[in-house]
């Protein structure tokens, strides 16, 4: 069997707006129920850098200038985007059992239901692998921060890779939290 349980994914795209903004570049982190590491997957897709330039407007870009730079370099050297899909699926069948009802595919990460719209839009085959439930730290986010006031303080790179590592950590430490609460007693 498959050491993996949970696929942390991150995608830093052109826009919010699945039918019409494009995947930039794909992380994702394979890890098991205790959040220990099986292994890693990253990926630049390729666009023109005209088209990157023409859709990466706005506040947010205005705001985050050094990561819309690195994001339109890093593609320039990317892959094609059936490229990716078909390396992501190799990377998935390498390191999870294929999925069933008993041990479906989860999907995990802040905000996850984001990324899983341009999953579907952009990589249907590795969309169609995952369990209609997903593990998004950010309802946790939501709970810790206005019941208990634990505000988890994130990097800011809008980097795909170091986004999960801080979805893990903080996930990490709302479990920590509640074992405290719960005295490490099973529920």
């Amino acid at each position: 069997m498959k050491k993996a349980s949970l696929l942390w994914i991150d995608l830093e795209m052109t826009g919010l707006d699945a039918k019409r903004d494009k995947i930039i570049e794909v992380a994702c982190v394979a890890t098991d129920w205790k959040l220990c590491e099986v292994a890693t997957f990253q990926a630049n897709v390729k666009w023109s850098k005209t088209m990157l330039e023409k859709k990466m407007v706005g506040d947010f870009w205005r705001r985050n200038s050094k990561a819309r730079a690195d994001l339109i370099e890093a593609s320039q050297s990317g892959e094609p985007l059936a490229e990716v899909e078909k390396r992501l699926l190799d990377f998935i069948a390498t390191n999870f059992s294929r999925p069933t009802t008993n041990r479906p595919l989860y999907l995990a990460g802040n905000s996850v239901h984001q990324d899983r719209k341009f999953l579907e839009a952009e990589m249907p085959e590795v969309d169609k692998l995952f369990h209609y439930r997903l593990l998004d730290v950010s309802a946790l986010k939501i709970i810790f921060g206005n019941i208990y006031n634990l505000r988890v303080k994130k990097p800011n790179a809008h980097r795909a890779e170091d986004d999960i590592r801080g979805s893990i950590a903080e996930l990490r430490l709302y479990l920590e939290k509640i074992d405290g609460k719960r005295g490490g007693q099973s529920v």
